[in-house]
This record gives C-alpha cells, structure tokens and sequence, in this order.
C-alpha cells in the first residue's frame, strides 16, 4: 500500500479565453473569422505529494491556480498534462450548491450526492440523520434546495462532504461564506477527521488556518508552485513577499506624491515675497506654544532599514524627528496608536524614564520595541511633546501606521507577552482497579 494519498508530478492545466465567438454562419460571413483564443495556463508543471492523513493547504493570491489545482485533484478537470495519483474514495466541496440539483429537496441531494459517491442506499440513510442534524436545516431539509439561501447550500454541502466518511476530503474555502456557528462546527469536524486519519486538501486565504490546520502547504502564483514545504515555512514566505511588494507600492506612491506636490508648488517672486514668519499657512495651526515641533516620524524594522511596515511579534523602532528653535530645559515625547475604530490602543511616552533637556537645532528620539505588540491593521498615529501639563506640540493622527502579521495572530487588538508553562497535576487520577485485582 503507498504512503500517499494524493501525488502529482508536472500537472499542467490549459484554458483557451475566447474574447469573441462567432457561430452562425451569417454572422461569420458578415463580421469575418472570430479573433484567435488565447492561450492561458492556469497551472504550469506542479509537482507535489501529500501523505497519508495528514493536511495540505493551497494558498496564494486571487488568480494563483489554487481551486484549479483542487478541481484537477478531485477529477472534475482533466489535466492538459502531467500525472495525478489519487489513492482513496474522494469527498469534495469546491462550489456554492456544487452537485446540487435545484428543483430536489435537502434529504433527496443527500440520496443523490451519496450516490455520486459510491455510497450503498443503505449507507447513505444510516448517515442520514447525522448529515441533517449537522446542517442544521430543520423544516427546510424537505423543501426544494432553489430556495436556499447561500448559507444553507454551505451547510448542507459540507455536512454531506464531511459526513459520508472520506479518505480524501477537498475543501475550497467556501466554508467561508457561513455563519460563526457554523464556521466552528467545521473546524471541530475536521479536526475529528484528522484524527480519524483523513487526508485533507484545503484551499484557503487564512494564513492562520494554514499554519494551525495544515502539515504542508504549497504557495502558488500565477499557477506555479512558488514554495512548497511545513505550513509555518511557506506562511511565512509568503507574507515575507507580501509585506516586501506593499513597501515597494507604498514608497512608489510617496515618490509621486512628493513630485506632485514639488510639481504643484507656487513660485515665489522676491520682490513681493512675503517673509514666512508671516506667511499664511496652508494647513491649521497645530496646538502647542511651538518651541519645538516634531517635523516627521520614520519606522525602522528589526534589520536597520526604514519601512512604510512593520510586522506583528517583531522588534522594531518609532524615530520621531524633531526642530527645536529654542532650548527646552525638559521635555516629554509621547506616541499615541487609534485603530480604525478611533480607539485608543497604546500610548507611550518617555516620562517613563524621565525628562530630557532638548537644545536648539534638528534631531530625533527613536522609541525602540522588542516585540511590537499590536495586531495587524492601520493606525492612525499622534505625537507630543510635553512637559509638566505644558504641550509644545501636538499633532493627532496626523501620521498613518500599518502593520502587517506572520500568520499567527490572536484575538483582539494587542497581543498580550507572557509564557506558557505546561499542566500540573494537583490531583493523581486513581485508578478503579484495586491491588489485589478485583
């Protein structure tokens, strides 16, 4: 018996995009031959194995060749080339009411995709009641499928895909389209079939999902095999590439922005200047009496360089930029961190450590983090410098933050530092068995 359930080698799948069909004959005789279709290959020589009972996960961008793959693993396209083994009865749910027939009940798709699998009638009415009481359809199981919500198609196609005992169970991520509920009763199924022994192929675009749920994964783009590997090794190249390809975008953006701006700037004429202490300004007058102002902030990743990103669990440094054009005996600087919401998440500040004599002139104060606590999302960033109640500036949220994670997020707006140390026993189980045997 192999060891593999599933083994591909240089699979290799082919569409042809027709932009214009022509098929009668007087709408060819008056308009002419229809353009020639273009050749596109949605997956190109994949080569890949996926062990006995154990979780592969597909993962990539929208258009990577992900369901592609899935659909050609489950027999319902036909590789262009290449080789694909499939060792083990397949369950599968790749489309919304996939397999469906509209105008048939619940129970009878039930009867009808059992059959499809291979399933004895007698089988499939012991799994009967199972199938139904996970979907949870109630009265509507009896009812014609046509009016179901997407929800209930879900929820009816999964418990029949999860319900019949698969060898090879292939999930798209259209579990996605359930409610939380049921989100959670699919988890806690495929971590029985797990156990179980079933072999799993899951597409999703939840990285977490990947790294806790699956043992392997392949990362595609633009139907290639990018990296393939552990689940944790190829998340965290992925969003290695993701995070790089947002920098790129967002440093490009600034250059065209600062250009606009260069661009767009009014000539000033020297007889007529006027002196820019009395200059009107563009934008209102931020508050603080101004002896100091912070003129710019920059963020620092963990290897020295400057980003428009930072990573969740990282360690990086906030460098606030500053001009003092008088000298401050003492002085406070404080960053504040709104999510999207408005809420305030963090706010630190150096009167932690005291207060700092700050001299005339340019210069900065980096605020370094060992591991950067907050989750992944946009923030809206203030700054301050204060001292004693009195505010030398203060700009709300005038600076933006974005942060991006590693797959391994936790609920809620920060993750909390602590360790974790493994069970102790306060009471030993005692054994029902006596000394002597009886």
């Amino acid at each position: 018996m192999t060891d593999f359930a599933i083994r591909a080698e240089k699979l290799s799948k082919r569409f042809w995009l027709h932009t214009e069909r022509r098929t009668g004959l007087k709408e060819r005789f008056i308009r002419g031959k229809a353009p020639k279709a273009k050749e596109f290959w949605a997956l190109r020589e994949a080569s890949f194995e996926i062990q006995r009972g154990t979780t592969f996960g597909l993962m990539g961008q929208n258009g990577s060749g992900k369901s592609t793959t899935l659909k050609v693993l489950a027999g319902i396209y036909r590789p262009t080339s290449g080789l694909v083994e499939v060792n083990g009865r397949v369950s599968a749910l790749l489309e919304l009411g996939a397999g469906f027939h509209a105008e048939l009940t619940g129970r009878e798709n039930i009867r009808l995709n059992g059959a499809i699998l291979g399933l004895s009638r007698r089988q499939i009415d012991s799994s009967m009641d199972r199938i139904i009481d996970f979907a949870g359809l109630g009265d509507f199981i009896d009812s014609p499928v046509k009016i179901y919500s997407s929800g209930m198609y879900v929820r009816l196609g999964f418990a029949i895909a999860v319900s019949l005992d698969p060898e090879i169970l292939m999930v798209d991520e259209i579990i996605a389209v359930g409610d939380e509920e049921f989100q959670r009763k699919c988890f806690d199924y495929l971590f029985e079939l797990r156990k179980r022994g079933s072999t799993i192929v899951l597409v999703s675009h939840s990285l977490g999902l990947i790294r806790d749920l699956c043992d392997q994964a392949a990362w595609l783009e633009h139907g290639q095999i990018r990296e393939l590997g552990t689940a944790r090794t190829v998340v965290d190249a992925y969003l290695a590439d993701v995070n790089d390809r947002e920098v790129r975008a967002h440093e490009v953006d600034h250059a065209a922005e600062q250009k606009e701006v260069v661009e767009n700037r009014p000539v000033e004429h020297d007889s007529t200047a006027v002196p820019a202490a009395d200059a009107p300004s563009a934008t209102p007058q931020r508050p603080g009496s101004g002896e100091i102002r912070v003129t710019r902030i920059e963020y620092v990743d963990r290897e020295g360089a400057t980003t428009s990103v930072l990573v969740t669990g990282e360690p990086c440094t906030i460098r606030m930029y500053y001009s003092a054009s008088h000298e401050i005996p003492s002085a406070v600087f404080g960053i504040e961190f709104f999510n999207e919401a408005g809420v305030n998440v963090a706010g630190p500040n150096s009167g932690r450590v005291g207060t700092w004599p700050v001299r005339p002139g340019d210069g900065y104060v980096d605020f370094a983090v060992d591991e950067l606590l907050l989750q992944p999302a946009s923030y809206r960033v203030s700054t301050a410098i204060v001292d004693r109640g009195h505010t030398f500036d203060l700009a709300d949220r005038e600076y933006e933050l974005r942060v991006r994670g590693r797959g391994d997020e936790e609920p809620g707006l920060t993750r909390m530092p602590g360790i974790w140390k493994p069970p102790v026993p306060t009471q030993p189980v005692v054994s029902s068995t006596t000394l002597d045997g009886r």
